[in-house]
């Protein structure tokens, strides 16, 4: 990929408004769904009595998944997503198909497992100030871990796609179960195999150490990344964990001691581009969050294009938390909202941007991790975020 060493600043005075009401969304009139999301699907376990998990004997039972939140979360704005895992024939695998299907999301190409074969299962205890959130994986040998080559056509499921997107907790689950060999990423490469041309391939790094080390994550996610990614979506602390890069005036360790404060322009731009050409990605994007207390957080993000656009969040927005858990793939699918709609490249990410923010914040405002959002809401919340 070419690289321009002029850095084309947009600053966020410049942005532009952007109604996302008044978008055409008949180009995406073609058979096939324009986004493809590959993952896994959990059940997570949240106490309805407010008791920690070893004492509650009521559970609400919600879906989530990296993936899965992008893909619900274009649909929810108009685009047609489809996605793409392996679930057991239970109550529970029909259940995820159904809640897809529900929001318009395609569901033609899941793989079914027997019914016996676990799905992967998180607790979560939602935590308050001082106290932490605490999240326990039970994902060891789930039925998605081993989603294979072979499951899926391909072929038919990518014809039409405009991007296809994965993250990596989704490569992570062959680490976490033991597996002499990683199902998911065959079944990743079998999918390029047949992907078109012209469609981009968006992956959100999404490092768990739950899941798998570090050394294990590089050795897989290096290559993956800087051979077939177009669009690499991440964060600070993702990168200075496992790659050691700074953010400008601050150094791996200080981000990873939570003692980064204001971001100057410098800084993302510096830290994005450091990204860009560890990986030799067309775009990165990164996301930014400053959690002040568990209930009030703040929120930016920031994009570089290969070609020197750089933009970033006009304001550092505040949230009052309500659960932050599928905020970070609620602003990837506002992002990738914004790539899909305007046919410039760089309105595009700056769009991206400002749809990813404004979803983001409303999302987090509700409980569990789907973005059950109106279009019409988004627009109102973007036209004031400036």
């Amino acid at each position: 990929m070419t690289h321009s060493d002029e850095i084309v600043t947009i600053f966020p005075v410049d942005a532009p408004r952007y109604d996302i009401m008044k978008d055409d969304l008949r180009r995406f009139d073609r058979p096939g769904p324009a986004c493809v999301a590959l993952g896994e699907v959990m059940i997570r376990d949240t106490p309805a009595d407010l008791e920690r998990p070893e004492r509650t004997r009521l559970v609400h039972l919600s879906p989530a998944g990296s993936e899965y939140t992008v893909a619900l979360g274009l649909a929810r704005l108009g685009i047609p997503s489809a996605y793409v895992t392996r679930v057991p024939d239970n109550p529970y695998g029909r259940a995820v198909r159904n809640l897809a299907r529900e929001n318009g999301v395609g569901t033609d190409h899941f793989a079914w497992a027997p019914r016996t074969e676990p799905i992967g299962r998180m607790i979560y205890e939602m935590g308050r100030t001082p106290r932490r959130s605490v999240s326990i994986y039970q994902r060891q040998h789930s039925a998605a871990s081993r989603l294979a080559a072979g499951m899926v056509n391909w072929q038919e499921a990518l014809q039409d796609a405009r991007l296809f997107h994965t993250s990596g907790i989704t490569f992570g689950l062959a680490a976490h179960s033991n597996y002499d060999r990683n199902y998911c990423l065959e079944a990743f490469h079998e999918a390029l195999a047949r992907m078109p041309e012209d469609c981009l391939v968006g992956l959100d790094f999404n490092y768990r150490s739950a899941l798998w080390t570090a050394q294990q994550a590089r050795e897989v996610m290096t290559p993956l990344v800087a051979d077939h990614v177009d669009v690499l979506i991440t964060t600070l602390g993702n990168m200075a964990e496992l790659y050691g890069l700074g953010c400008g005036r601050y150094g791996a360790r200080q981000i990873l001691d939570g003692e980064v404060e204001r971001l100057e322009d410098d800084d993302l731009h510096s830290f994005a581009e450091q990204v860009r050409r560890q990986f030799n990605t067309e775009i990165v994007a990164v996301t930014i969050r400053h959690p002040d207390s568990f209930e009030q957080h703040r929120w930016e993000a920031a994009v570089l294009h290969a070609d020197g656009t750089f933009f970033r969040s006009p304001s550092v927005l505040p949230i009052t938390l309500c659960d932050r858990l599928g905020g970070g793939d609620t602003w990837t699918a506002g992002f990738y909202y914004g790539l899909l709609t305007e046919n410039s490249r760089r309105h595009g990410l700056i769009k991206g941007l400002l749809v990813g923010d404004a979803a983001t914040r409303l999302k987090q405002t509700l409980m569990f991790d789907l973005p059950i959002l109106d279009k019409s809401e988004v627009q109102a919340l973007l036209s004031e975020q400036r």
